[in-house]
């Protein structure tokens, strides 16, 4: 007989699995029907994203000749790095298998791996577009970064642990306490999730207007099965950013391993955290407008003030 707490560590990593890759399109579908109401138009639904990624998966894929085996190799590693980052996440237990993996440098190094994959191949076809889309990228990831990383490690020095999993026991498992360094590392966090995830006021991902486009820039020469899994890819990246914030800011609700009577609660708390986290994010791009690229450096550069502020204010406040 095997260990019973490895065995259900194992079977709710798998479901946290399923559960993160089945609503990632869904949380997109929401943010965008969000914005639709906000705007006043009726708008496709929640399950556009299942209907045009079903859409995709049906077509034949068409490629440049001389794409080389990076450009049709990147969307599988662009999916399994997002895939493996929101699984790695706790999102609906502790201490799942994949837990030691979840270091929030590590975390940001998943990311950044990702990215340099999609610019690359955004530049392997040598296209006008995708090389301004690799190098507009480069340039966000190279501001979003270090003020992600000073984020991460205000909550790690609150908790002595650059461990996830010991993040969230730390939050939710010891008495309520509201921390001033984490109300900056909160903004500062919301800046960045905009940035890195191609959203109002950085980028517009609806649009196709070249003079503006980023992310849109560097997968115009994806068809069919690969342009499905790279947009999988970033439905999955803004649900792995959205779990790291409720992670570090929202943790309560989060069950135990093993303790299968408090999975329906995690589940319904999950969804709730989501249902506003979307709603939230579709009120900031309908209130915000997308600003000039060369607007970016300053926008993001607030966001590593506010962050490098809240660690100061951990350091001399203890608070």
């Amino acid at each position: 007989m095997g260990n019973p707490e490895l065995i259900f560590g194992i079977l709710f990593q798998l479901f946290q699995l399923l559960l993160v890759v089945l609503l990632a399109p869904l949380l997109t579908g929401w943010v965008g029907q969000c914005r639709a109401w906000l705007q006043n138009r009726s708008g496709a639904g929640v399950l556009q994203p299942y209907r045009a990624l079903r859409k995709l998966f049906h077509k034949d894929a068409v490629m440049a000749h001389h794409a080389s085996p990076l450009f049709r190799t990147t969307p599988y590693i662009l999916f399994g790095c997002m895939w493996l980052a929101a699984a790695i996440i706790p999102i609906l237990a502790v201490d799942l298998p994949f837990s030691r993996a979840a270091d929030v440098i590590a975390l940001v190094g998943v990311f950044a791996l990702a990215r340099v994959f999609i610019a690359l191949a955004a530049m392997d076809i040598g296209t006008a577009f995708g090389s301004m889309g690799a190098r507009r990228e480069m340039l966000v990831s190279f501001l979003a970064e270090p003020a992600l990383l000073m984020v991460l490690f205000t909550s790690s020095l609150i908790s002595h642990s650059t461990q996830l999993p010991h993040i969230v026991e730390m939050f939710t498992r010891h008495e309520f306490v509201l921390y001033p360094s984490l109300a900056f590392a909160a903004l500062a966090f919301l800046i960045v999730l905009l940035a890195e995830n191609a959203r109002i006021p950085v980028d517009n991902p609806s649009t196709h207007l070249e003079l503006t486009m980023i992310h849109e820039a560097m997968i115009l020469e994806y068809s069919a099965r690969h342009l499905a899994l790279v947009e999988w890819a970033s439905s999955l990246k803004l649900f792995a950013y959205i779990s790291i914030g409720i992670a570090l800011f929202f943790p309560h609700g989060i069950a135990n391993v093993g303790d299968w009577g408090a999975l329906p609660l995690a589940i319904v708390a999950l969804l709730l955290k989501l249902t506003l986290a979307g709603a939230g994010l579709a009120l900031l791009e309908t209130l915000l407008a997308k600003m000039r690229i060369f607007r970016a450096p300053e926008f993001l550069g607030t966001a590593f003030l506010l962050a490098v502020l809240g660690l100061l204010i951990h350091f001399l406040l203890g608070a």
